[in-house]
């Protein structure tokens, strides 16, 4: 048997524990631990955290890390001493918003398997007696919540890895990081290098400055976070004792930024209810002289991690918390600190490997909630080669160039505290900052009154305030019902207005933001052979749509590529993602060339039945059938501005995406559309975009498909060639794979009402019992009713009958035949 390879972690925190425990259990022995800190309270976040570990998330895969982590938490101990006290969680409302939104919360929880149930005022008072009943309306009760032990989960996690052969080593601050021909080759530290063959920063708050050892960009930013201990709270006298610390549920009251949890006869109060407070990393001291093993909740306070409190930021949350709960007016505040820990520019962890030298890992910004979630994904991507859970909303290299600066990423973190707790809608963008990247067209975007919405940095039309009027003009089987507070927000009838025309006439979209790569050089069919499903080695003009599988065959990602040269070739991406995979997967040897093409050019969606009639006035090229068929692409001249025209639509209409580049982005958009007046042209957003592309099937992936997905459940099985002659990425995944084969499956369903819409997440029902869920969402303007993707039982056919369940209500939905919009492909090919 071969040697494993070396490993230092370094971070003794809950992430850096679980990871030695992870690993070790994989069989990885030669795996040292380091920190600067004394072990095993090293002074990070974990030696203060709280350990309220809710579970319930509106994204499936931190769900599944804080599912792992009380499964594994629950399991161990230190000499009979508790890790994990499954007490409970409760979410009080004590607003109508509040308690509207605790019902979405429990379809999420559905979604992902966790037992929840919203529960009225009485039976949150008999949960959690200190409650006052009068100020609340109801709550979210999880039996499996809890509290976690998470210093003295270090120590049970420790003693297990040293006993397979891990090394933990404390008082050891790392200098630098030792590297050779772009490969991790150890770890620098006062005392010497300590061999490595791959690294894993778990350094928290301090990931930063880690990351800055081989030049990786770590976008987190430390913030403080205030915690007090009450004295004696009577209520709680006789309650319970030292060892089991606490019997009530753990409680958020996030209508006012609050959480609390019990210590003995003491309450803990934890708040974000104050400014935020970023934390100079050069302001604190290295290391903690503390070494209590007991893991105490209440660690000494020279440790950096925990700063001195702020009593006029604590004043009114007090007042607020002796408002909910009476029974603190006879008790008062005993200690308190501001303790550190890290925020990201979206709230996600952060996850992956160095672009520039292998070998070096981060796992960043994890609470103790995601702990061993996170670990164990960070140890099947080490050992394993991939995730078993979808990991692409925590990839460290999602974010795009922009977000990486630090005014960005301070900002943004800083925005993600205040919010932390707030009532967010899907499709609510940010404040600020905005404007950061906009298309050539933005100006006449401007003057068409766009109403925009962002996403990656970039300003994208929703809809278009100018197209107000044509609602008037819509025929009665197009205009749209109402829709209720919550799915209204971010939306407007114009949509379908919007949709209207683009199905009837010709629509102008912006569709410069996807990501664009270049892909050049002799060894780029061989590349791009290599990591699709599709057949490559096709003539120039060709546009091929294929996946891009790990070797397990989840769906890594879907990509459209075409072929402009004999060396040259456009990958339509879905986000920075893409860009790193191929850079990762590129030849050394320099026959292959990479460049993201996004910012320098720009794209038009020239869509709907009349789009040749605008397209062909403006050119002397052929854009007939015959001219430009289906899937194809050429080069051609459009009122004089050089395009690359491929003929596709993710709207299922006919047209084109026009490219050019940057500089003469206007210029195209104002021929089209002052040639196209007399046609109806009208500019269109991405809200009539969603519905129309779910009119016509078409997936998204990360919504309806991830790598947690094979090809044939998520119905792309088309986009597998198996018959191709070069091998691919995933393809002995696959082989014996068919429609008729899966267990579950990607299911189209239209909404019985007619008029119910959902957005997303929720649970679907069959027979009474939760079976999937939501996935894309959105009312089809063409077919008159709201559709919904989920992911549902394999046995289920068209025409059976489900239910969606929407802020506590059952919707009736059925599963139809897809796709709903042209199944024969008459109006794309004609």
């Amino acid at each position: 048997m071969s040697a494993t390879p070396r490993v230092v972690v370094i971070g003794a925190g809950i992430v850096g524990a679980n990871l030695a425990d992870e690993l070790t259990a994989r069989g990885w022995d030669r795996v040292t631990v380091v920190d600067q800190g004394p072990l095993p309270l090293t002074g990070g976040s974990t030696s203060h955290a709280p350990g309220l570990v809710f579970q319930t998330n509106a994204s499936k895969t931190m769900t599944a890390f804080a599912r792992y982590t009380v499964e594994k938490f629950t399991s161990i101990d230190v000499d009979g001493a508790w890790c994990f006290n499954q007490v409970g969680g409760l979410e009080v409302a004590t607003t109508p918003e509040r308690l509207t939104d605790l019902h979405r919360k429990q379809g999420w929880a559905t979604s992902w398997g966790v037992e929840s149930q919203v529960v009225d005022a009485d039976e949150c008072v008999r949960l959690h007696p200190l409650v006052d009943r009068d100020r609340i309306l109801g709550g979210l009760h999880i039996p499996t919540d809890g509290l976690a032990r998470a210093s003295r989960a270090v120590v049970a996690l420790a003693r297990r890895a040293e006993a397979r052969g891990a090394r933990f080593q404390g008082s050891t601050r790392v200098t630098g990081i030792e590297q050779v021909g772009g490969r991790v080759t150890g770890v620098r530290t006062p005392d010497g290098v300590i061999p490595a063959d791959v690294v894993v920063s778990c350094a928290g708050f301090w990931g930063q400055e880690l990351g800055a050892m081989v030049g990786m960009d770590v976008p987190l930013l430390p913030l403080a976070h205030q915690f007090a201990w009450t004295g004696q709270v009577p209520d709680l006298v006789g309650r319970n004792d030292e060892l089991s610390e606490a019997s009530l549920p753990i409680l958020r009251h996030q209508d006012q930024d609050l959480y609390y949890r019990e210590r003995v006869d003491c309450l803990g109060i934890g708040s974000y209810a104050h400014r935020p407070m970023p934390v100079d990393l050069r302001e604190l001291p290295q290391g903690s002289d503390d070494t209590d093993v007991r893991g105490s909740s209440m660690p000494s306070m020279s440790m950096p991690s925990m700063l001195p409190f702020t009593e006029e930021d604590f004043a009114p949350v007090w007042e607020q918390s002796q408002l909910l709960l009476p029974s603190l007016r006879s008790s008062k505040i005993d200690t308190g600190f501001n303790g550190i820990f890290s925020f990201t520019p979206d709230g996600g962890p952060l996850i992956g490997e160095s672009s520039d030298v292998a070998g070096f890992w981060i796992a960043e910004a994890v609470w103790v909630t995601h702990s061993a979630g996170v670990a164990r994904a960070v140890a099947q991507l080490l050992v394993d080669g991939r995730s078993e859970i979808d990991l692409h909303g925590c990839d460290v290299h999602r974010f795009e160039d922009v977000q990486l600066g630090p005014e960005y990423v301070s900002e943004t973190s800083q925005q993600n505290f205040v919010e932390v707790y707030d009532v967010i809608h899907p499709l609510q963008p940010r404040s600020s900052p905005r404007d950061l990247r906009v298309s050539p067209f933005h100006a006449r975007q401007q003057e068409l009154d766009a109403v925009f919405l962002e996403a990656g940095g970039w300003e994208r039309p929703h809809w278009y305030e100018a197209n107000a009027d044509l609602v008037a003009e819509l025929p009665t089987e197009w205009v749209p019902p109402e829709r209720d507070a919550w799915a209204g927000q971010f939306w407007s009838p114009i949509a379908a207005a919007e949709a209207w025309k683009t199905r009837t006439a010709v629509a102008m979209y912006d569709m410069t933001p996807l990501k664009r790569l270049e892909v050049s050089g002799p060894g780029a069919l061989d590349l791009l052979q290599r990591l699709t499903t599709g057949e490559m080695d096709r003539s120039v003009g060709a546009v091929t749509y294929a996946l891009a599988l790990d070797e397990a065959g989840g769906i890594r990602s879907d990509l459209t590529v075409a072929r402009l040269g004999d060396q040259l070739f456009q990958v339509g991406a879905n986000g920075p993602l893409d860009h790193d995979h191929l850079q990762r997967q590129a030849p050394d040897d320099g026959t292959v060339q990479i460049r993201d093409t996004t910012g320098g050019t720009c794209c038009i969606g020239l869509w709907g039945p009349r789009a040749r009639d605008l397209v062909q006035r403006l050119s002397s090229d052929d854009f007939s059938n015959d001219g430009l068929k289906y899937f194809r692409a050429k080069r051609a001249r459009i009122g004089g501005v050089p395009v690359t025209a491929m003929r596709l639509s993710y709207v299922g209409e006919l047209g084109w995406e026009l490219y050019t580049s940057a500089d003469n982005g206007q210029r195209l958009w104002d021929v089209l559309w002052r040639a196209g007046q007399d046609l109806g042209v009208i500019a269109a957003g991405r809200a009539a975009f969603s519905s129309l592309r779910l009119e016509k099937g078409y997936r998204a992936w990360g919504h309806d498909m991830t790598t947690e997905h094979d090809p044939y459940e998520a119905g792309l099985g088309f986009a597998v060639r198996k018959q191709k002659k070069a091998d691919f990425v995933g393809r002995q995944a696959v082989a014996e794979l068919s429609d008729d084969t899966v267990s579950r499956r990607l299911s189209c369903l239209t909404v019985d009402d007619g008029r119910s819409v959902v957005l997303g997440h929720e649970p679907v029902f069959l027979d009474g019992r939760p079976v999937g869920y939501v996935t894309s969402a959105a009312f089809g303007h063409t077919v008159g009713r709201p559709i919904a993707y989920a992911w549902l039982p394999g046995s289920t056919t068209v025409g059976t009958s489900v239910e969606i369940e929407y802020f506590g209500t059952r919707i009736a939905a059925t599963i139809a035949a897809e796709p709903l919009v042209d199944p024969d492909m008459t109006r794309l090919r004609g």
